[in-house]
C-alpha cells in the first residue's frame, strides 16, 4: 500500500515537474538545428532548405508539441484535405478566398492561446482538491509533494530527494510570482501564468532566473560557454565537437556575450531566450506562405494550401483535431 502511494505520488509529482522544467523553456526550445533554445530568426525562412517528411517536423510540432501533431497522422491523404480545405475557409477571415500571413498569423495565435488553457483544464481537477474552482498553494503542495514531505525517510538516499528538494521552493516562488493579488490561492488564469510563465509578461523574469540555474552549473551567477553548450550537447569522452557545436560557440561569442566578457548575466540571457523583437507566430506563417506561395503574390489561395497539405496537416494552424467540433466563438 505505502509503496503503491509513494508510486502514484512520484508519478504526479515528477509528471507536473517536468510540465514545469519544460514550460519556462518553451521560449528557449524553438528548434535552430538541435536541442538549442535559441528562437530561428525570421530570416531564416526563406533559405531552409526543399521540404521533405523529416524537417516538416518544425512545422508540425512548432506550437503544439508532439502529442497533437499525431492527430492527422490517423488520416488518409484525402481526409487530411478535406478537414485542412474546412479550416481554411475559417482561417480567411474576410472571405475574399484569400489567405495572408496576418491571417494565418492570427489563427496560430488563436489556437496556441486555446491549447495553453486546454493543458491547464486537464490537470486542474488533480489539484483543486476541494473543488471550489481556485487552487491553493497548500492544495498544489501536498498534491505534488504531499508524499515525499510525508515520508522524508524514504528519500533520503534517492535522486527523487535531490530533485524534490530543489523542485520546491523553487514551485514556490514560481506560484508567489502568479498570484498577483497574494492570496496564497491561483485563479485559472493565475494557475496558468504558473504553468505556462512563458506567455505572461510579468512571468518573463522568473523565466530568466530559472533558465540561469538551470544552465549555471558552478552556481556563480553566469553561463559561461561551456554551460551553454552542455545545455544542448552532450560530449562523450575525447569525441570531437560536430560542427554545429563549433557553429553554437561562435554564436555565443559574437551575439549571445553582449559585453564580451566570456559569460552570460541575467540581461543577456533575457536577450537571448526572450528577443523582444521576435512573434514566433509571424515568423511560422510567414514561412507557410513563403512555402506555398506559388505564384509569389504574398497570399495564398485555398488550392496553394491544399497542394501543400502535407505541410499543412501537422503546423499550429491547422492541427489542432477538435478544432471541427468545438464551438468557435471560445477562440
Amino acid at each position: 500500500m505505502a509503496r503503491g502511494g509513494r508510486d502514484r505520488a512520484l508519478g504526479l509529482a515528477l509528471g507536473l515537474l517536468l510540465a514545469l522544467a519544460l514550460a519556462p523553456r518553451a521560449l528557449r526550445a524553438k528548434p535552430t538545428v538541435r536541442k538549442e533554445r535559441v528562437v530561428r530568426p525570421d530570416s531564416e525562412l526563406g533559405e531552409r532548405p526543399p521540404e521533405d517528411n523529416q524537417s516538416f517536423q518544425y512545422d508540425h510540432e512548432a506550437f503544439l508539441g508532439k502529442e497533437d501533431s499525431k492527430t492527422f497522422d490517423q488520416l488518409t491523404s484525402e481526409e487530411s484535405k478535406e478537414r485542412l480545405g474546412k479550416i481554411v475557409d475559417r482561417i480567411d477571415s474576410d472571405g475574399d478566398s484569400f489567405v495572408t500571413t496576418e491571417e494565418l498569423k492570427t489563427w496560430i495565435k488563436r489556437v496556441q492561446k486555446r491549447y495553453i488553457y486546454d493543458n491547464v483544464a486537464k490537470v486542474w481537477k488533480d489539484y483543486d482538491r476541494d473543488k471550489d474552482d481556485k487552487i491553493s498553494w497548500e492544495e498544489y503542495k501536498q498534491a505534488t509533494y504531499g508524499y515525499y514531505l510525508g515520508n522524508p525517510a524514504e528519500f533520503q538516499d534517492s535522486l527523487d530527494h535531490h530533485t524534490f528538494k530543489k523542485m520546491l521552493p523553487r514551485d514556490e516562488r514560481r506560484f508567489k510570482a502568479a498570484d498577483l493579488d497574494g492570496d496564497q490561492t491561483a485563479t485559472r488564469e493565475e494557475f496558468t501564468a504558473f504553468l505556462h510563465p512563458e506567455e505572461f509578461e510579468h512571468m518573463k523574469e522568473i523565466v530568466v532566473l530559472e533558465t540561469l540555474e538551470d544552465i549555471d552549473k558552478n552556481g556563480d551567477g553566469f553561463v559561461d560557454q561551456d554551460e551553454y553548450i552542455a545545455d544542448m550537447f552532450s560530449h562523450e569522452e575525447n569525441g570531437p565537437e560536430p560542427d554545429w557545436v563549433l557553429s553554437e560557440r561562435e554564436q555565443f561569442n559574437e551575439f549571445r556575450d553582449l559585453n564580451k566578457d566570456g559569460k552570460l548575466d541575467k540581461d543577456e540571457i533575457r536577450h537571448w531566450i526572450l528577443p523582444q523583437d521576435y512573434d514566433h507566430a509571424q515568423a511560422e506563417a510567414r514561412h507557410l506562405v513563403y512555402e506555398s506561395d506559388k505564384n509569389k503574390d504574398e497570399k495564398l489561395t485555398k488550392e496553394e494550401i491544399l497542394e501543400n497539405w502535407n505541410m499543412f496537416v501537422g503546423s499550429q494552424a491547422t492541427n489542432y483535431g477538435e478544432d471541427l467540433t468545438k464551438n468557435h466563438d471560445e477562440l
